[in-house]
């Protein structure tokens, strides 16, 4: 199935969902995708091959490739979804760009208490290491994960965290608290 197929299902459910029409939907989705994408390679190197067109392009053909039949009841929903697919395209490229490399220096990660304002600032090592520590996590408490996820690499609030996982505000702040403590330790530890 092409990505247009999904697109023609995909995209008026959601805009039928929300109380709008697909033409005002796309482009409202697209620069929200835009947005995501250029906060998460802000902190990439000088001449990173992926520019902020190419990871939004790349997460769309993951997703509508992966999830051909998903229906999306809020925009939340499917930013969600789109950031942590772009997570995973960096985290591929990331790889990719290390088995290039064959090892190298390693560098303290900046996994800073300041996540809450400041753009995603990490190097390919770094998002290698923290791929691994949330995959770690996943076995201990899955919506942790989802908290960095949606946090992290969507960029939403503890509101919309809230409101989409259904949980309360108070829950989500105290569970992304925890998930940071224990990503920083887990990574600390990993650098020694």
């Amino acid at each position: 199935m092409t990505s247009g197929a999904v697109a023609d299902r995909q995209l008026p459910a959601l805009a039928d969902a929300l109380g709008v029409s697909a033409e005002q939907l796309l482009p409202a989705l697209y620069d929200s995708l835009r947005r995501t994408a250029h906060r998460l390679l802000q902190g990439e190197r000088p001449g990173h091959t992926l520019n902020t067109t190419a990871l939004v392009h790349e997460s769309w053909v993951r997703l509508t490739s992966s999830y051909p039949d998903l229906q999306f009841q809020t925009d939340h929903e499917f930013l969600a979804l789109s950031g942590s697919l772009m997570r995973r395209v960096l985290i591929d490229h990331a790889r990719f760009r290390h088995r290039l490399k064959r090892g190298g220096g390693e560098r303290e990660l900046s996994f800073s208490d300041e996540l809450e304002t400041s753009p995603l600032s990490i190097d390919q090592e770094d998002l290698l290491a923290l791929d691994l520590a949330l995959t770690r996590l996943q076995q201990l408490d899955p919506r942790q994960v989802q908290i960095v996820e949606l946090r992290y690499f969507s960029g939403f609030s503890i509101a919309e965290t809230a409101e989409l996982l259904q949980l309360s505000p108070a829950t989500i702040k105290r569970e992304w608290v925890m998930a940071r403590a224990w990503l920083l330790s887990h990574l600390h530890d990993a650098d020694q």
